[in-house]
């Protein structure tokens, strides 16, 4: 990422810690705000990123960014024993702890609280690992990918789902507008956090994507990178291996 992008201005704070007080903050009405922006297009989104992992008859799943967890519950689909919900807002892993004990998988999903590039787990202990709408977060992109590399066993799948931005006329346009202006507006309106929505917004327009992040992973030692584009190329699900 060629510029720095923080949810709050003139803060001496590392993006980490303001990434967590954001999240934090905006943990409450995180899932339905969600479903509001994304028009629900985000639930078939994460339902392609499941079945790419249950192809690989996955044990032991690591889900990076797991925020209120909607993916990890969801990948318990896999019919993995081990799902690991990694997050670093203790505001999101909160609500979701209480959706893992609502859906009574407590003794599959473990939420846990704590950092991508330092990933307290030892080398090669997972057979998949995910990363939806969390990447772009990551304080150092590169050192969060090596850790992520490091715990994933040889021959394991690595899924990361991420928005990006349209290429073609008129989605490119409409991609913009709706990302510079209308998302902001709605989470003004509906977030206590005036800057959260303005951040990911800005965040996703800075973010690599495409061919991009895919030379990004091959340097980092993935094999098997690829790239698909979702819905007119306003998110992309990439696949890797190790």
């Amino acid at each position: 990422m060629s510029e720095k992008i923080t949810p709050y201005k003139n803060e001496n704070r590392s993006k980490k810690e303001q990434v967590a007080e954001m999240f934090d903050t905006i943990s409450e009405n995180y899932d339905g705000l969600n479903r509001v922006i994304s028009f629900g297009i985000d639930l078939k989104w994460r339902k392609k990123v499941v079945n790419l992992v249950k192809k690989s008859n996955p044990e032991r799943i690591l889900d990076v960014a797991t925020g209120t967890g909607d993916l990890a519950i969801n990948l318990s689909k896999t019919g993995a024993s081990e799902i690991i919900g990694l997050d670093i807002s203790s505001g999101m892993l909160k609500i979701g702890k209480q959706k893992v004990s609502t859906k009574k998988l407590d003794s599959i999903i473990n939420m846990v609280q704590g950092d991508s590039e330092n990933i307290d787990y030892p080398e090669n202990y997972f057979d998949a690992v995910t990363v939806a709408f969390g990447v772009r977060n990551f304080e150092n992109l590169k050192k969060g990918l090596s850790e992520i590399f490091r715990v994933l066993k040889p021959g394991g799948i690595f899924v990361i789902l991420e928005t990006s931005i349209p290429t073609k006329t008129p989605y490119k346009q409409g991609y913009k507008l709706y990302s510079s202006k209308i998302l902001p507006l709605i989470g003004r309106l509906f977030s206590k956090d005036k800057s959260a929505y303005s951040y990911l917004s800005k965040s996703a327009a800075a973010f690599p994507y495409g061919e991009e992040l895919n030379n990004i992973l091959k340097k980092i030692g993935f094999i098997e990178v690829k790239d698909a584009p979702q819905t007119f190329g306003v998110a992309t699900i990439y696949t890797a291996t190790k």
